[in-house]
């Protein structure tokens, strides 16, 4: 396998949302902005940082397109939380300036929170507390709490950081960037950075950390390839796995030997042994983004942008188990990476364009519910 050089280097309580939510009052509104320029209509401006500390500004047009809300990362993206304990979805695409909470009991949308540029990847923390959202043309980081929604830490990584992933215990957060080629591995105890890895190649929003969490896969979206990161050493030259169409997402199973990733150019899901080497190829829908793994392992599902579907496949055996497509409540509009499982595996949720998100019946291939709209 061909390797990459490394080197180291606020207060709504819980009850009052949901009692807001049931009755249909309004939505609350929160604000991320630090003081900066407000948005205007003409164009807005937005702090793009440097490691470490606000650097600059930079100016950008009010955009004729969606990629163009990003200075540093010419690329779209959309991404889905929902908390541990399943009380919270918090949603957004990189083309939004706000996140939208949505009560997922309810199915109610009670917050939005504004001041993002170009949002990339949320995270909920273990306790359900708190989440973390990423935004590649502000170049950080945000910790907010789901108690008046508002920012409690914010981590100035470098503009183009991009998407991340936590460990188990929610003590380290790995952060890509799409721009500066880099890994930053963050000690969230302390809120500082402690490592920057190097010799990527554009990796965007997959990355997954190994469920023993000793072992991070990233992926490089300019060279087709997942690096397998030895977090024991990260001195040593990571492991690259090759041979992907227009990657876009992975998942990898809790026993770490079997890696699925989305190929959205050749409309394959592969399944690749970690262990043998052995790659099987999964024929889905059209332009897969997402790979997305149940809890239990499986089913995966593969989110088909082009044409609004899901594909489940049977991981015991590399079958595809069906599609799901409309139902009666509605349906799916461009899903991508952003889907979400159960912790019984048995429901799934699934983020639209418009920033709804689809319930989907896992076994029985249905959407059941639209929340949020």
């Amino acid at each position: 396998m061909k390797r990459l050089r490394t080197t180291r280097r606020t207060m709504i309580a819980t009850t009052a949302l949901a009692a807001l939510a049931l009755s249909g009052a309004a939505v609350t509104t929160a604000s991320a902005d630090a003081p900066e320029k407000k948005s205007s209509s003409k164009g807005f401006t937005t702090t793009v940082v440097d490691f470490g500390a606000y650097t600059s500004k930079v100016e950008v047009a009010d955009p004729k397109e969606p990629e163009d809300r990003d200075p540093t990362v010419n690329a779209t993206n959309n991404t889905l939380a929902v908390s541990p304990n399943e009380k919270f979805a918090v949603a957004t695409n990189s083309y939004s300036n706000h996140l939208v909470v949505i009560d997922v009991p309810s199915g109610k949308k009670v917050a939005e929170i504004k001041g993002y540029v170009s949002p990339r990847n949320i995270l909920f923390a273990p306790d359900s507390k708190s989440f973390t959202v990423s935004d590649s043309a502000r170049g950080v980081v945000d910790r907010i709490s789901v108690f008046g929604f508002r920012v409690t830490q914010r981590l100035p990584l470098g503009a183009g950081v991009f998407g991340t992933a936590q460990s188990a215990d929610g003590k380290w957060l790995y952060a890509n960037n799409a721009a500066a080629d880099t890994v930053t591995i963050v000690d969230l105890a302390h809120n500082r950075p402690t490592d920057v890895l190097t010799g990527f190649h554009e990796p965007r929003q997959g990355t997954k950390l190994s469920h023993s969490g000793d072992t991070l896969f990233v992926t490089n979206y300019g060279t087709g390839e997942v690096s397998v990161v030895d977090l024991e050493n990260k001195d040593a030259d990571p492991e690259t796995i090759g041979g992907f169409k227009g990657l876009r997402a992975v998942s990898v199973n809790r026993a770490g030997d079997r890696l699925y990733a989305a190929n959205s150019e050749s409309d394959e899901i592969s399944v690749v042994n970690l262990v043998s080497g052995k790659r099987t190829s999964v024929h889905v829908g059209d332009k897969p983004y997402g790979a997305a793994l149940s809890p239990d392992g499986s089913v995966l599902l593969s989110g088909n942008m082009a044409d609004d579907t899901l594909t489940a496949v049977n991981t015991a055996d590399n079958s595809v188990i069906g599609t799901v497509e409309s139902g009666p409540k509605g349906g799916l509009k461009g899903p991508r990476q952003a889907i979400s499982f159960s912790a019984d595996s048995k429901t799934a949720w699934v983020l639209n364009d418009d920033l709804t998100i689809a319930e989907v019946d896992v076994e029985n291939l249905k959407v059941t519910d639209i929340l949020g709209d």
